[in-house]
């Protein structure tokens, strides 16, 4: 791994198999980690507080996702141009887009926080909550909320070091907070009675932590990229480039918000609250093999960009492939547990035994497509990783927008709370056919290309 000032040059050559492990294993414990702030409040809340703030806290997964969305807009951009940009030994330019990440999740993260204290209640009612649940996600997001320019800063620093070369400094920094978190918050929630605002103030607290670390890391003149006074200029080029290729992901989370939105006022429809909070559970189990799998695709990030910059096709299709291998892997990991021991994972979250009735049904009917989803996402994410937005924005979508949203709408009419968990598996069998047939084109176009040609037969524009 690179250390302080060394340019990562082992990304063009080292054995694909060694880089990926050593960039995606520390990536996806990072993911792992960073997933647990979530599971770990569900599982304090659901065992001190109740089922109902359960389901509360259910009823914020939208904000929060629409949140990480103006997070992933401005840090997956930007971690995308600093890995071409210093396979292109361009480093001036690299340190440019570094100040331009600071300045940007704290302008969005501090807009962001403003807009939605503002207007709170109106959008948790709106995203599910009723009279019963109300007060738990209101009490929960305002901590949250108030953090926000914390967490966005934390998440964007955190995917450059990852890109500069250093996934191990990452990892640890995410480990670090999810440690603190898992210590504090019993001690707020259980010991000091403080409830759901307890599992709140632990998840900020900890980000704080992480933050102070890496900001210190970055001070340091001996690295590669760090800080320094003239970077703090924003660019509007850089601003844009950054933003079109963050916007995928962007997109995608953006998505995810909208679709969590209508799921929740389906399952209230059909199911009322209880319905709701299975549904919090599902979406914790099923999200931490998500994680895992995008941490996979941050570690083939900053090989694929790398390699692209410097022309190293041989080796950019081969990270894409290594990549798609494990994350089938995670993803047929996922279904066999959802399908063989659903409510022990379930019982994790709740003792409730009518939840975990319903949690444990939705939950094997969610993932019945889920070993083809890894290689939707390693899709998607790779053609970010060539710059190549309007393909990555289609793939991100096409599963959570063109299928999964009119399914959720039409199924419960014909089959009630269960036709939303149907939705799924229909929009993962629907959205992998698609990015097969895009993968097929592109790979076509790089079969025509020899390592040191120009790229522009593949439409990219990095």
């Amino acid at each position: 791994m690179a250390e302080k000032g060394a340019i990562p040059v082992e990304l063009g050559t080292e054995p694909i198999g060694k880089l990926l492990k050593n960039y995606a294993v520390p990536a996806i414990i990072a993911m792992t980690a960073s997933s647990l702030y979530n599971i770990i409040d569900s599982i304090f809340i659901g065992h001190g507080v109740g089922p109902l703030a359960i389901a509360g806290l259910a009823v914020t997964f939208p904000l929060m996702n629409l949140s990480a969305a103006f997070g992933s807009l401005v840090g997956v951009g930007a971690t995308t141009m600093i890995s071409v940009l210093l396979g292109q030994k361009n480093y001036e330019a690299a340190n440019k887009v570094l100040g331009n990440v600071v300045i940007l999740n704290v302008l969005i993260g501090i807009l962001f926080m403003t807009v939605s204290l503002i207007f709170l209640d109106p959008i948790l009612y709106f995203f599910g909550a009723s009279e019963n649940t109300i007060g738990y996600a209101r009490e929960y997001m305002q901590i949250i909320l108030a953090g926000n320019a914390v967490t966005h800063l934390y998440l964007g620093l955190n995917s450059v070091l990852r890109a500069s070369g250093n996934p191990k400094m990452a990892m640890y920094l995410t480990i670090l907070s999810v440690v603190i978190n898992t210590a504090v918050a019993p001690v707020l929630i259980f010991w000091l009675g403080m409830g759901i605002s307890g599992a709140a103030i632990a998840t900020v607290l900890a980000q704080v932590v992480a933050l102070t670390i890496i900001i210190v890391y970055f001070c340091r003149k001996d690295r590669l990229l760090h800080f320094s006074r003239k970077i703090f200029r924003f660019d509007w080029r850089i601003a844009k480039d950054s933003l079109a290729i963050g916007l995928a992901p962007f997109l995608m989370n953006a998505a995810a918000c909208i679709v969590t939105l209508f799921i929740n006022q389906q399952l209230k429809k059909y199911g009322g609250d209880l319905a709701i909070g299975a549904y919090g559970i599902v979406n914790r189990i099923s999200f931490l093999f998500i994680m895992i799998i995008m941490g996979l695709n941050q570690g083939m990030q900053p090989i694929a960009g790398y390699n692209f910059g410097t022309r190293n096709y041989t080796r950019v299709k081969a990270v894409m492939w290594k990549t798609v291998q494990f994350a089938t892997i995670v993803s047929t990991t996922g279904f066999l547990i959802a399908m063989l021991i659903p409510e022990l994972a379930v019982s994790v979250f709740t003792s409730d035994g009518e939840l975990i009735g319903l949690a444990s049904k939705g939950l094997r009917m969610l993932t019945i497509a889920y070993p083809l989803v890894g290689f939707q996402m390693v899709a998607s994410n790779f053609f970010q990783c060539l710059g190549m937005v309007n393909k990555a924005i289609l793939l991100s979508m096409s599963r959570q927008l063109l299928f999964l949203i009119p399914c959720i709408y039409v199924l419960p009419i014909i089959f009630g709370n269960m036709g939303v968990w149907m939705s799924f598996p229909i929009a993962d069998f629907a959205a992998f056919a698609i990015s097969a047939v895009l993968m097929w084109d592109l790979l076509k176009k790089f079969s025509k290309l020899h390592d040191g040609d120009d790229p522009s037969i593949l439409g990219s524009k990095l």
